[in-house]
């Protein structure tokens, strides 16, 4: 698959997961680790090592704590919806910048990967390639992705649930 050339204000499909298909969420905080930095790395400026700069910090998890202020922020990407699964994350992004969606990308995987490996003891890469992305050129592409992207999940829960509806709504 050849990735687009990235556009501003063009929005994308972008996913990846784990290189031989391997789990790339374990634990509960790992998801919250990705989630923070979907927003850590949505910045122009580098992202902030907070335990280099803060050393009583002795836990790499996401917990509650106050984020460093910045001055400003300039956002590489729009992002418009995302899931992440225990193997793998889908993303839709607007690119705001040029470069937005690589600068981003770049960013992300490797601050998700060294964070993973550091925290499981682990080396080399986390995700199968490079991430990858597709122009939503379509109308229709636009009006179903968000829909695929949110409904991911219930096939980890009700494989059936295509076949047959969502019969436990509560579950």
């Amino acid at each position: 698959m050849q990735r687009p050339q990235f556009a501003e204000g063009e929005i994308y499909h972008i996913f990846n997961r784990g290189v031989e298909k391997r789990d790339v969420f374990l634990k509960k905080s790992d998801y919250f680790r990705f989630i923070h930095g979907l927003y850590e790395f949505n910045d122009e400026a580098p992202a902030q090592n907070i335990f280099y700069k803060l050393p009583f910090l002795d836990s790499y998890e996401v917990g509650l704590r106050k984020p460093l202020r910045r001055e400003s922020r300039k956002q590489l990407v729009e992002i418009l919806a995302f899931v992440l699964m225990p193997n793998h994350y889908h993303l839709m992004l607007r690119q705001l910048v040029e470069s937005g969606i690589t600068e981003f990308m770049r960013k992300l995987g490797t601050g998700y990967t060294n964070f993973f490996n550091l925290k499981y003891d682990r080396v080399g890469p986390l995700f199968q390639g490079k991430f990858k992305a597709i122009l939503l050129d379509r109308e229709a592409h636009f009006t179903h992705l968000p829909h695929y992207i949110h409904l991911n999940p219930l096939d980890l829960i009700m494989p059936e649930w295509r076949e047959g509806g969502v019969k436990n709504k509560e579950k």
